[in-house]
């Protein structure tokens, strides 16, 4: 995997603070163990559910929800975890990830 540029990395954490700022709630997720074919899936599923989902080093997302309602997550930014945002519906976020680790037992969900 490529390392991110700074400039990379500052624009997604604009992008995730934009998202946060404009969303309704949020769902952070442990995914160790998922395929890629399943991420594929997931993202898919929020695409389909108005989720956002991002995958993010755990450093980039406390920045990007420093100053949004969402800063009190922090503590669960530890391993590999996806960030979710429900944008329209409130429940959209964890009911994307509630279904789709029905039959993924990986995704766990941590905040």
């Amino acid at each position: 995997i490529m390392a991110l540029r700074l400039e990379d990395k500052k624009a997604l954490v604009a992008e995730i603070n934009a998202v946060a700022a404009d969303a309704h709630s949020a769902v952070v997720a442990e995914y160790r163990g998922l395929s890629a074919e399943q991420m594929t899936t997931l993202r898919a599923k929020a695409r389909e559910g108005g989720a956002f989902l991002k995958v993010v080093k755990n450093s980039l997302a406390k920045r990007a929800v420093a100053g949004t309602e969402f800063e009190c997550m922090n503590d669960a930014f530890v391993g590999p975890v996806i960030l979710g945002f429900s944008m329209e519906d409130p429940g959209a976020a964890a009911r994307v990830i509630k279904d789709f680790s029905k039959g993924n037992e990986a995704l766990k969900v941590t905040a």
